[in-house]
């Protein structure tokens, strides 16, 4: 999940890794690797009884860490149904509504699976879920990619402090937190390990 804007214009902080200006200090582990495989399995389960299969699933991973969780998570649903589940990326960078106050951005990757998503029921995967201004971009995105028959949203950990009326479907961890914290979530793929992170914002001190 890209850094928002609050309502005053500078970046919010969810915060990942590749968010250069948001750092941890004294950040300790709320999620560690057993626990993050755990959540997942648990969410890909939920997927599948909300939706009774995986017939019409297409899940779709938001740059940059929601996309090996996408994966992984339609990895865990092929296995229980015996049949893979179509998995892809959506870049929002050009529907961010923070665009214009930071316009130098790099393009990620939107890759949509063989087939579209019209018809279809989009699972959108984020790894956490703040202020809600990444997902109404990434609805944004979508819709000029087709038309799917629903739309779900599934996260790791969901943080609070909401400025849009948006919910998860699917969450791996409801994790309370201040405006002055600072959440890191790190994959094996990317990161050579799976763990949540919760550590004070340096630059809110």
């Amino acid at each position: 999940m890209r850094p928002d804007s609050t309502p005053n214009g500078t970046p919010d902080s969810s915060a990942t890794p590749r968010d250069a200006g948001s750092t941890t200090q004294d950040a300790r582990a709320v999620l560690e690797a057993a626990d993050v495989q755990r959540a997942l399995t648990r969410i890909a389960h939920e997927i599948l009884e909300r939706n009774r299969g995986s017939g019409d699933l297409v899940l779709l991973g938001i740059p940059t860490r929601g996309v090996p969780l996408a994966q992984r998570l339609a990895a865990r649903i092929g296995e229980v149904e015996g049949a893979p589940v179509p998995v892809g990326s959506l870049d929002i960078t050009m529907y961010r509504d923070d665009l214009r106050l930071r316009p130098a951005r790099a393009l990620e990757r939107t890759d949509i699976p063989p087939g579209g998503i019209d018809g279809r029921v989009v699972v959108l995967v984020d790894d956490v879920l703040f202020s809600g201004r990444t997902v109404r971009a990434a609805l944004d995105a979508l819709g000029d990619l087709g038309r799917p028959r629903g739309v779900q949203l599934a996260v790791l950990v969901d943080r609070g402090h909401r400025e849009l009326p948006i919910r998860a479907d699917y969450v791996g961890k409801n994790l309370p937190t201040s405006l002055r914290e600072v959440v890191r979530v790190l994959v094996a793929e990317q990161d050579g390990r799976d763990a949540v992170l919760l550590g004070a914002d340096k630059e809110a001190r």
